[in-house]
Parts: C-alpha cells; sequence; structure tokens
C-alpha cells in the first residue's frame, strides 16, 4: 500500500497512512517540533538551566601550625610595642621590644569524628611595672584542607586585633575560623596554589614581617579563612606583678562550599528540567495527535487488522 505509517492507535489497532510530502506529513512533522522544542525553550528561559555553581557541607580538616606573630602596644608614641613570633628572623629584628610570651595550645575533637573542633589558645605576656598594654595583633597560622569534592589544601591565619584607650589585663574571644571564596572551588582534582607559607618566616627583611603587608598579600587570595565574630572582652585591672593574658577559642566550623560543578553533573541538572516539562507536552499533544487522526481532520488512509479474537469466543465456537 501507497504511502507510510504516520501514526497508530494501540487501543483501536488502527494504523494511519499517508504519503511522505503529504499534508498530514507536514503536520505530523510540526507537532512533532512543537512537543520537543518548546519545553526546552521554556526550562532555559525560566533561568538556572545550566548548573552554573553548587554547593555542598563538609567541615574542613584543620590543624594550628603552632606559628604565631604577636604584637602588644603600649603607648600612643612610635616604637611603643612589645614582639615576637615563632620566626627567629622576625624576632631578631625587634632588638629590646622583643618579649617571649608563654604560650599554651589545645586542640579538641569534641564529636570524635576525626576532626579537630576548636582550638584553645593563650598567650601570657610579661610585663614591667610600668608597662600598660592598650592593643594587641595576633596572627596565627593553620593548615587547612576539604577532601569531598576536589582535594583543597591550603595555609591560612586568623588574625585578630583589638585597641582600647583603657589599659587591659586580659583579652578573651570567642569565634569561627570561616573559610572566605571570591572563586569557585574545582570539583574534582587536587588544588595547592595556596599551600605556601602566610608569613615568609626565612626572610630577613622587616618589610616581610609587616602586618599591613602580610594582610594585604593574603587578601590577595581568592580563598582565605578569617576570624569571625570573635566577641571580644576587654578586662582592666592588672596588677603590677601579673601578666597581659589573650584566651581565645577559635572552632572550626562545618562550612558551605561553593564549586564549579563538572559535565555530569550539569547535564543531569538540565535534563530533570527539561523531561518535566516534556512530559506535559507529549501528553498534550498526543491527545492532539489522536484527535486530527481518528478525526481524520488530516486525510490519511486507515487501515484497521481484524480485531484479535477473543479466547472465550474463539473457545465456544470450537465447541459447538
Amino acid at each position: 500500500m501507497a504511502g507510510v505509517e504516520l501514526y497508530s492507535h494501540p487501543a483501536l489497532y488502527t494504523r494511519y497512512r499517508a504519503g511522505f510530502c503529504s499534508a498530514a506529513a507536514l503536520a505530523l512533522l510540526l507537532i512533532t517540533a512543537l512537543t520537543y522544542v518548546p519545553p526546552l525553550l521554556v526550562a532555559y528561559r525560566s533561568h538556572g538551566f545550566w548548573l552554573k555553581q553548587s554547593t555542598y557541607l563538609e567541615q574542613p580538616t584543620v590543624r594550628f601550625r603552632y606559628e604565631a606573630v604577636f604584637v602588644a602596644t603600649i603607648g600612643s608614641s612610635p616604637g611603643s610595642f612589645l614582639a615576637w613570633s615563632t620566626f627567629p628572623a622576625f624576632n631578631r629584628l625587634q632588638e629590646d621590644r622583643l618579649r617571649v610570651p608563654l604560650l599554651s595550645t589545645r586542640e579538641e575533637d569534641k564529636n570524635q569524628d576525626g576532626k579537630m573542633d576548636q582550638l584553645h589558645f593563650t598567650l601570657e605576656l610579661p610585663l614591667q611595672p610600668t608597662e600598660h598594654v592598650v592593643g594587641v595583633q595576633l596572627i596565627l597560622l593553620f593548615s587547612y584542607q576539604l577532601y569531598r569534592m576536589s582535594t583543597f589544601v591550603m595555609q591560612s591565619m586568623a588574625f585578630l586585633q583589638f585597641f582600647s584607650p583603657v589599659p587591659g589585663s586580659q583579652l578573651y574571644v570567642n569565634g569561627d575560623l570561616k573559610l572566605n571564596q571570591r572563586q569557585l572551588l574545582n570539583h574534582c582534582g587536587l588544588d595547592t596554589r595556596y599551600n605556601v607559607s602566610v608569613v615568609n618566616g626565612t626572610s630577613p627583611f622587616a618589610s616581610d614581617y609587616d602586618l599591613a603587608n602580610i594582610i594585604a598579600a593574603y587578601w590577595d587570595r581568592n580563598v582565605t579563612t578569617v576570624f569571625s565574630d570573635p566577641s571580644p572582652v576587654w578586662m582592666t585591672g592588672r596588677a603590677t606583678d601579673t601578666p597581659f593574658i589573650i584566651n581565645a577559642t577559635i572552632h572550626y566550623p562545618v562550612e558551605v562550599i561553593l564549586y564549579q560543578p563538572g559535565f555530569w553533573e550539569v547535564i543531569k541538572f538540565a535534563w530533570i528540567q527539561y523531561v518535566s516539562i516534556l512530559l506535559i507536552f507529549l501528553w498534550v499533544f498526543g491527545r492532539i495527535k489522536t484527535f486530527l487522526f481518528q478525526n481524520q481532520v488530516l486525510t490519511t488512509i486507515p487501515v484497521s487488522p481484524g480485531l484479535p479474537v477473543s479466547p472465550v469466543l474463539s473457545y465456544k465456537q470450537h465447541q459447538s
């Protein structure tokens, strides 16, 4: 029989044939295009079709590197400060302003999951009876690692600064070491571009230990950590024979990590959106095609092979 099969009705066992260049064939081509193309346009124009970034939760692996830079201001005149660090080159530059404090540190894994959750840091600075601390600046250095998606390894810092017009005896701070991203991380691979020391501890030049230069170079990075919401408590009334004390508790919280999705994640996200809209169009245009062919709105040749005989009726005829 001439023509090609354009449509078949599964319930009525009817096939509809027409010429390849007939009006029915062209109408079927148009219906097919209207079925599959508009869902793609709707999904794309509704924004978010291509996944540009994604997020996940992870608690980083953070360890204190036992490296620090400390400066205590003891007056308003230039040079009125005491300083110390874990870097010998920095200490040699301080001359008579070097004052070695007593340090105590302890990292704690509170939920016993193998990752440290917080750092307890205590610094006791011995002072002369005539010395009074009115401000402190402290840099603590950390090793910071992420593993869930890409392996990201960096050396980071927490910077603490506080000044008061009233001399103090103790400073208490409690905050989070928060991840700060200006760039998406990769979804896989190894990223060690920032796995370098924040402080160049081998340099003999004073400019490399200037806090302003250290912080400026640190903030040139696209991924950093910051000491967030420290809630400082400045205590006054120090006895002449007691040291100035800093008590710091730094938490390592679970972070929301921003990353660049991979190819298959982008395709999966787009495919889900497209198919969810496509199902509606398939149902609507399926009904339209059934109406057009069954009611011969489009001129075709219906071909109806004999309806299948019921097994019960066939058995009765055989018995007779």
